[in-house]
């Protein structure tokens, strides 16, 4: 049986909290920004957990984690 690879991709961008949650930024913070207001880039700014939903389609993605 080879060794099951993670995905780099989703590597860099998902951390595993303690109690075994994936963290994740808010997305629409990087550009375009001029026609967002300040409070909505400021909230942008805070990260996120991913959803129990996805939490399944993450954990093949991220095997080691």
């Amino acid at each position: 049986m080879p060794k099951i690879k993670t995905k780099r991709s989703a590597a860099k961008r998902f951390k595993k909290t303690a109690s075994g949650q994936l963290k994740r930024d808010m997305a629409y913070g990087s550009h375009i920004l001029t026609s967002k207001t300040t409070k909505r880039k400021r909230n942008l700014r805070k990260g996120s957990m991913v959803s129990a939903a996805d939490l399944p389609r993450m954990k093949r993605l991220l095997p080691t984690l």
